[in-house]
């Protein structure tokens, strides 16, 4: 937690003054990362295991990291109340306080290498307004394009969600995570110490996920916020782990959200060609559902 004021105000905008959202498909973006050794060595020690030694310059970068070498390095003046980069710039600037990262989706065709420069082109595919049961959600999508010094390496879509904080959490109906036919059941402790890590390599300030009285009295949300996309990673390796390599296809959604008073079990069930995988509560019941896919 840090030491400021509770902020019991966050942006907010009337529907009927708000831009015309569809005007930002089609938007594109092309910015220029890098994962250098010291982003590398601190990624490692809060998401690497005894499984393997981390990754030294121009040796491949474990599936997924390539998320950590584009930090949304806004001043603070740029930050909202919630600790998001302010709405509008790329992403469109829709009226809702709640953001979340709710799917992905994708391809790997090559490598990418700690050191390299990694270009990466975005483009807003759809922006799509529906009504769920908590009222109306907006829906933002993204194709991402990873190049390293080889090409084309990852082709990514991603979905973000915005909705507006209700005055209570209204948690989705849960679903029992599997316990039978098993190919893996690992645990997976969830400390403040790992929210916060995980915050500080994705340069992520949403206060969800570290400042318990900002999350439970603005937010409404029983305890911290575990982020999906570190989920997803921890899935990744164990899936890369049990096949030797990383997979051709991955995909994740976040079905519940799962808090930091909750350890993790991640486990995975067979299909063809792959793997089912589940971030699965203490209570049994599912955070994040997955799919890696190997072509041979």
């Amino acid at each position: 937690m840090d030491g400021n004021p509770i902020e019991l105000s966050v942006e907010e905008q009337s529907p009927d003054d708000s831009p015309n959202l569809s005007d930002w498909v089609g938007r594109t973006e092309t910015v220029v990362g890098c994962v250098p050794t010291t982003v590398a060595m601190t990624i490692h020690a809060t998401l690497g295991s005894n499984r393997a030694e981390c990754p030294q310059r121009g040796e491949p970068l474990p599936a997924l990291w390539h998320w950590y070498g584009f930090p949304p390095a806004v001043s603070m003046e740029e930050l909202g109340s919630d600790g998001h980069p302010r709405l509008g710039g790329f992403l469109p600037p829709v009226p809702f306080e709640r953001r979340m990262w709710a799917s992905g989706n994708l391809t790997f065709s090559g490598d990418l290498f700690v050191g390299e420069e990694i270009e990466k082109t975005s483009t807003i595919t759809a922006i799509d307004q529906k009504e769920g049961s908590t009222g109306r959600m907006v829906f933002v999508s993204v194709e991402h394009e990873l190049c390293g010094g080889a090409g084309l390496a990852i082709r990514e879509s991603q979905t973000i969600v915005y909705l507006p904080i209700q005055p209570q959490f209204t948690p989705p109906p849960k679903k029992q995570g599997p316990t039978n036919n098993l190919v893996f059941d690992v645990h997976q402790p969830v400390s403040t110490s790992l929210l916060f890590r995980y915050s500080a390599i994705t340069f992520n300030a949403h206060r969800v996920h570290f400042d318990l009285p900002y999350a439970q009295i603005v937010e409404h949300y029983p305890g911290l916020i575990v982020h999906g996309p570190m989920q997803a990673n921890f899935l990744m390796a164990e899936a890369t782990a049990w096949k030797g390599r990383r997979p051709d296809q991955f995909s994740f959604r976040g079905v519940h959200p799962m808090f930091h008073d909750s350890d993790m079990q991640l486990r995975a069930t067979k299909r063809e060609g792959g793997l089912d995988l589940f971030t699965v509560a203490d209570g049994g019941h599912i955070g994040m559902i997955a799919m890696a896919a190997w072509e041979k």
